[in-house]
């Protein structure tokens, strides 16, 4: 038996020697990083320079954004720094950071997706009431609670696991994750399960059932609104569900991949999937909401072609 105090370093066991690939695969890596920093630094700028687009839903956006950048931050210079070596390991204090970090980002997700939701059947719903049911003060408390919930839940979590006794020190994964960790226990862990089991309903659950509840009232509408409401919902509806099904697949691969044996299918493709709700999500959602929302469409164009911003 190992104890946790003993133990100060995981090895990560999915890299694989890809010889002078590696190269290859740290220039895609970084290219992909300096995408996902430029597209979202863009549409933060534009939506806080531009006082026309203050209003509940950019700002919405804007919290989005940020935690697409620090979660990608949370992973990407570790995964360069991984790719570039020939020893895949990471001391315990770092890895338990990673797991803090990649957990409070998809947990941030997860809660910002269900209150751009419910921004959107406000707006749809009781478009006269709209102004005095989203006021400022809300927004600011609704994001707020969208960043100190993940990050309190998280850190009880983490504290959960740093105390438990393990018997190994090698996770099978690209990058930190705390349920291999949990797995290589040989002290009791049922409170990390009963834990892990309200975490899980707290994070996901729950702001799942606040979408499908939203997004069956805005049907309710649409279905017997004008062809005006239909229009506005679809418009304003599509990218969200786009990036909502997008995160949704990804954090779905991965939790089937640290909960079930997963080795029939080829360590390349467990690793590109276990990435991609950390990488496709932050270049994803900027490409849809800069695409399909005309009034950052048209000001992200003026920025791009050295135009001047204008408070509209």
């Amino acid at each position: 038996m190992v104890n946790a105090t003993q133990v100060s370093f995981f090895t990560l066991s999915a890299y694989f020697d890809t010889g002078v690939f590696k190269y290859l695969y740290f220039i895609i890596i970084v290219s992909l990083y300096i995408v996902i920093i430029c597209a979202n630094l863009l549409l933060i700028v534009v939506i806080c320079m531009n006082r026309s687009l203050h209003e509940p839903m950019y700002l919405f956006l804007v919290s989005l954004f940020v935690n697409e950048l620090y979660g990608s931050t949370g992973l990407f210079p570790f995964l360069l720094v991984q790719i570039l070596s020939d020893i895949h390991t990471v001391s315990a204090p770092f890895c338990f950071l990673q797991i803090y970090c990649v957990f409070a980002y998809a947990a941030i997700q997860f809660h910002n997706l269900s209150i751009l939701s419910y921004d959107r059947y406000l707006a749809i719903c009781y478009p006269l009431q709209y102004n005095t049911r989203m006021t400022s003060n809300k927004v600011s408390v609704l994001i707020a609670l969208i960043w100190l919930f993940p990050f309190l839940a998280i850190a009880v979590l983490i504290s959960l696991s740093v105390p438990l006794q393990l018997c190994g020190n090698i996770i099978n994964t690209i990058y930190c994750d705390n349920y291999s960790i949990v797995k290589l226990a040989c002290s009791d862990t049922r409170v990390n399960n009963i834990y892990g089991l309200i975490y899980t309903c707290l994070i996901v659950f729950g702001p799942l059932s606040l979408i499908l509840y939203t997004y069956m009232k805005i049907l309710k509408v649409c279905f017997s609104g004008s062809k005006q409401t239909r229009q506005k919902a679809v418009r304003t509806c599509t990218p969200h569900l786009a990036s909502l099904i997008n995160f949704s697949f990804g954090c779905l691969f991965q939790i089937l991949q640290s909960r079930f044996d997963m080795s029939s299918v080829p360590m390349m493709l467990r690793n590109i999937l276990s990435l991609y709700f950390l990488t496709c999500q932050p270049i994803f959602n900027p490409l849809m909401y800069g695409l399909q929302m005309s009034k950052i469409r048209s000001l992200c164009k003026s920025i791009i072609f050295g135009k001047t911003l204008t408070d509209a």
